[in-house]
């Protein structure tokens, strides 16, 4: 997908350099797919990235709402994001693995949602969130703070410029990126995968999507 993501350490920045896709030709393991879109390994290779959840205290009271919108994100994309939103955490909470995201309006977000001014290809601006503002943007991007292997914190940004078709796959990936699965996979055979680098198409977490999640945040 025309996503980037930003990984920050709350106390040594991680490599700029760090991949946000890996091509493979062919289906992988589970196994190995767990590993490549949580760590950004390849099939039988090392992480690249921490492999990163939010604290079990926290998964089950995950705050997620829409914090900015800008003044020139069109209106009718506003209401597709607000449900598009709605029906990601449902499909998140849905799935089997141990979440519960609540959509909200107010108060602290866990993970606030940015809808911006910015075009496809510019800069971030006039967020007031410090991993968002200054870095660049093609249609979405999602921003991650660790320390060890707990998130701290996330953010997701949209560009103005998103596609009304691209709404409900990019917002439900960027949200299953929030929660640390945080690497694409490039391949023919996962064009049906919301990890998918090379479709925007997704709109439901089925086959080793759903199984990496209920991995990650297994239920206790």
């Amino acid at each position: 997908m025309l996503t980037r993501r930003t990984f920050l350490a709350a106390l040594v920045p991680l490599p700029v350099a760090a991949q946000e896709f890996i091509a493979v030709p062919g289906l992988i393991s589970d196994e190995a797919f767990y590993r490549l879109v949580t760590c950004g390994a390849e099939p039988d290779g090392a992480c690249s990235k921490p492999q990163i959840r939010w604290p079990e205290d926290q998964q089950l009271r995950l705050r997620v709402g829409i914090a900015q919108v800008g003044f020139t994100f069109p209106s009718y994309k506003l209401d597709l994001v607000d449900t598009a939103l709605d029906q990601a955490i449902d499909e998140i909470n849905g799935s089997g693995a141990r979440l519960f995201l609540e959509r909200v309006y107010e108060g602290e977000f866990d993970i606030p949602v940015y809808l911006l001014d910015t075009p496809q290809g510019g800069q971030i601006t006039g967020t007031g969130n410090q991993e968002l503002d200054g870095a660049d943007i093609s249609i979405g991007r999602v921003a991650l703070r660790s320390r060890g292997d707990e998130i701290t914190a996330a953010a997701i940004a949209i560009s103005r410029d998103i596609r009304r078709r691209e709404i409900a796959s990019v917002i439900l990936e960027e949200l299953v990126q929030a929660l640390g699965l945080h690497t694409d996979i490039a391949s023919p055979a996962y064009r049906r995968s919301i990890f998918s680098e090379e479709s925007n198409s997704v709109t439901r977490l089925t086959g080793q999507d759903v199984a990496a999640l209920r991995r990650h945040y297994p239920r206790l």
